[in-house]
């Protein structure tokens, strides 16, 4: 099944459908309706009839845009002195094993 595009609005012109019209020189258009071939005809430009391909094209109607993928912003860990600890106090104790670390909660709850 061919299916051809009409040469004023740009629809699909299924078999069946739509004429053919083929100038001196040879040149082949395909119309959809006798609205399409007379506005042909007329010389009327595609591009401001607002029912045509052109148009919608032109003014950018109808048509989806690529979503381009929004990028997250990745979390960046910072080390920094808290009020009452500097950050070399929280680095050694972070550094300790945890058995000293045990040790020193152990004795701060028991006193």
């Amino acid at each position: 099944m061919r299916i051809e595009l009409c040469s004023y609005s740009g629809y699909k012109i299924y078999p069946g459908h739509g004429k053919r019209m083929v100038k001196a020189d040879g040149r082949t258009f395909n119309f959809l309706s006798h609205k399409c071939e007379r506005s042909h005809m007329m010389k009327r430009n595609p591009r401001n009839i607002n029912w045509t391909v052109l148009y919608r094209r032109k003014h950018k109607k109808g048509q989806v845009e690529e979503i381009s993928k929004r990028r997250t912003r990745r979390t960046q860990k910072f080390h920094r002195a808290i009020t009452g600890a500097t950050l070399s106090d929280i680095m050694a104790k972070r550094n300790q094993k945890p058995e000293v670390r045990q040790a020193q909660r152990e004795q701060a709850i028991s006193s």
